[in-house]
């Protein structure tokens, strides 16, 4: 299923490595903030944002992020 929602990507050296659904862009903010002082962020970013992506639902019926189709 194709849809948009709120991520907190993780960028190293500039290439996207992880994605995470979030409730809300204040949620993701707060979790990039704890994020980001408990990590060594030497060449590490993280993002909040609005995104279209291609979901998937997992086995324990939680939905995750399988593909980044579009930046919002």
């Amino acid at each position: 299923m194709i849809q948009t929602v709120i991520a907190l990507c993780l960028f190293i050296g500039g290439e996207l490595i992880e994605h995470r659904i979030q409730p809300d862009i204040s949620t993701c903010l707060k979790m990039k903030r704890e994020a980001t002082r408990n990590m060594d962020m030497n060449d590490k970013r993280f993002m909040c944002g609005e995104v279209k992506a291609e979901l998937e639902k997992n086995i324990d019926g939680s939905i995750s992020i399988n593909k980044i189709i579009k930046e919002k």
